[in-house]
Parts: structure tokens; C-alpha cells; sequence
């Protein structure tokens, strides 16, 4: 489904994307927000493509002017027990089920989406074309990094305040060092070695 250039803030069009499939650690979070048609849009684009500071701007902003914004979680038991994808959407739905105002249709970056009683649109690379997505990227993108910031306190040693989970040569030699904590995936194959030499 196409969106002219007007729809793209679409007060009820409701963007959802993730944060988090690639990480060995953590759970996989996902965002779902509405835009007012009022909202200034300048400077949303896929949270990978900003920086820090602009980030954390845009992610104050949207916190405060959208008409609604939700997150969703899926803990490191549910990937490893359902799979990062099955998982991802899991997430997904969650986020959308918490916004307080309804939507009336999803667009959600990528090629699936949730199970869910309302229309319900995939595109790939939207997190960079829609700025109802990108706002949802920058959402679950800092909600991630704030729980990787407070896991590095709790575990001290492994750097998630540095790689926020993925597998950083920093982290995989942690992991060879330390051995895995309770949020690791023990279904990605990196944290599954680790067990298997400890087992071994």
C-alpha cells in the first residue's frame, strides 16, 4: 500500500518498528507510536542513521507531542523459546496493544507483521521513508539502550553500555572470560559455544 507524502503523519496511522534482533543479549523492543498531524517531522529518519545527541532530542520530542506511543518487550526466555522472529512480532503486537488511543491501520518496517484485528501494512526500509516509523525506531532504539546502560551496572565487566548486546569483539571475549549471564540468548550460536565448552 502506497502512502502519499500527506498520510505519512496520519494521525491515526500508527508506525511500529524494533530495536534489538541482532544482539546476543537483552530483549528485542519494539515501539508503536501515532503522530498528530501538527507534528513537525524534521529530522525523524531510522534511528541507526542518527546520532546519540539527535536521538535522544527526537526521542523527548516525540515522547511528548505524539498523540500516543507505546513499547513492547519480548524477554530473552521468549526468543529463545519462540525464536527471534516469532519473538520480534510478539514484541510488536505488545507495543501496539499498549498505545491509549487506537489506530486505525499499522505500518510496520520490514515484511511481517503481528497478528492483529486492524489493517496491518509491512514495508521494507520504512524506518527511512516514513516518518510515523522512524519515530518508532528512535522510540524502541533508546528505550534498548537505556535497559543495556543499567544491565552494565548489573553486569559489571561484559561492556553493555559500549556494544548495547551485539557481538562486539569486546563482548565475545567478555563472554569467553566470564561466562553468560541470565540475559543472554542461549539459542544464538556465539552464547550456545560457551555453554557447550562449560557443559562440555
Amino acid at each position: 500500500m502506497n502512502y502519499s507524502e500527506s498520510e505519512r503523519c496520519k494521525p491515526l496511522l500508527a508506525g511500529v518498528d524494533e530495536a534489538g534482533r541482532g544482539p546476543l543479549a537483552g530483549p528485542v523492543v519494539a515501539s508503536a507510536v501515532i503522530l498528530g498531524e501538527n507534528f513537525n517531522c524534521e529530522g525523524l529518519d531510522d534511528s541507526k542513521k542518527l546520532g546519540e545527541k539527535a536521538r535522544a532530542k527526537l526521542d523527548t520530542q516525540i515522547r511528548k507531542h505524539a498523540i500516543s506511543w507505546s513499547i513492547g518487550m519480548a524477554t530473552v526466555i521468549e526468543i529463545d523459546g519462540l525464536n527471534i522472529h516469532n519473538a520480534t512480532l510478539l514484541a510488536m503486537r505488545r507495543a501496539i496493544l499498549g498505545l491509549t488511543v487506537w489506530p486505525s491501520s499499522v505500518l510496520v518496517d520490514g515484511k511481517f507483521i503481528p497478528s492483529l484485528s486492524i489493517p496491518a501494512y509491512a514495508k521494507i526500509g520504512g524506518d527511512s521513508l516514513f516518518p510515523v516509523i522512524s519515530a518508532a525506531s528512535i522510540i524502541a532504539k533508546q528505550a534498548r539502550d537505556r535497559l543495556l546502560r543499567r544491565y552494565d551496572e548489573t553486569y559489571p565487566g561484559f561492556g553493555f553500555s559500549q556494544h548495547k548486546g551485539y557481538p562486539t569483539k569486546l563482548h565475545l571475549e567478555a563472554l569467553n572470560k566470564l561466562g553468560i549471564t541470565p540475559i543472554h540468548r542461549r539459542s544464538y550460536a556465539p552464547v550456545r559455544k560457551v555453554l557447550e565448552v562449560v557443559d562440555g
